[in-house]
């Protein structure tokens, strides 16, 4: 089976290499590495352009946004199963790839997730939270629940059949995409139980109350497009939570 991994950036040079190094270093042959950037000019166009034939496909391009981008990405898939890592973030090893890749052929499921790690910008060893999910039941949507994005593994037929990223989000829409995959169309899914990316803590999902807000809005949102009914107690359900985590990590 082919991987497809997409990294969308924008003047990521402090980061992009840690993300390229991550996946150009797994001991899984067939990966497909599609890099799209929305015209950087920081620096990062040329640390991209050092690795040379390591990165299959790569385009520095102005954009409409990071699922814009992605959606970019997407347009030159090839593979099998797609992956997205941010370009913040990275696998935490480099039999990351080769694991995923034995549970899609041994259990033929449409989805994969696992847990994630959220490490300190500077000191990744640093630990800042750990993201444990859980096993999809049905109705967890509807209680707050959700995979990790960048832990989200895919079969390519499922955005070929149901489509990409809602690009007037700006916050949510990986949210809604695994909402209308999973929930909507009903995909399988299976849960790695183990971490496979380490994320830093800043980045576009990640700056504190007022992006979590925005997030919940969208995620409400997510539901009505997609003809799903959800509590009016959903977003306190969902951000509570997330609020307090982040008052916690401000304060401590």
């Amino acid at each position: 089976m082919k991987v497809s991994i997409i990294t969308v950036c924008y003047n990521s040079k402090e980061f992009i290499k840690d993300a390229i190094d991550s996946v150009i270093s797994q001991t899984y042959s067939d990966i497909e590495y599609i890099i799209i950037d929305g015209g950087s000019n920081d620096g990062t166009v040329e640390i991209i352009n050092s690795y040379g034939n390591k990165i299959t496909t790569f385009i520095s391009e102005k954009d409409n946004g990071i699922y814009d981008a992605m959606n970019k990405g997407l347009s030159h898939v090839t593979g099998d199963i797609v992956g997205i890592l941010n370009s913040d973030d990275f696998y935490i090893n480099n039999l990351i790839i080769e694991e995923i890749v034995s549970e899609f052929q041994k259990t033929n499921t449409d989805t994969l997730f696992a847990d994630l790690i959220f490490v300190d910008r500077i000191n990744t060893d640093k630990q800042v939270r750990y993201w444990k999910s859980k096993p999809y039941i049905e109705g967890s949507f509807f209680t707050g629940w959700h995979p990790s994005h960048p832990t989200f593994f895919v079969k390519n037929e499922f955005y070929q059949k149901f489509g990409g990223f809602e690009s007037s989000m700006k916050f949510a829409a990986d949210f809604e995409l695994m909402l209308r995959f999973i929930v909507k169309h009903h995909a399988t899914t299976l849960y790695f139980p183990k971490p496979i990316v380490k994320m830093r803590i800043g980045g576009a999902s990640t700056k504190g109350i007022s992006n979590l807000i925005k997030q919940n809005i969208e995620c409400v949102k997510s539901f009505k497009i997609n003809g799903l009914k959800v509590s009016l107690f959903y977003p306190i359900i969902r951000l509570t939570p997330k609020i307090l985590q982040v008052l916690k990590r401000k304060f401590n």
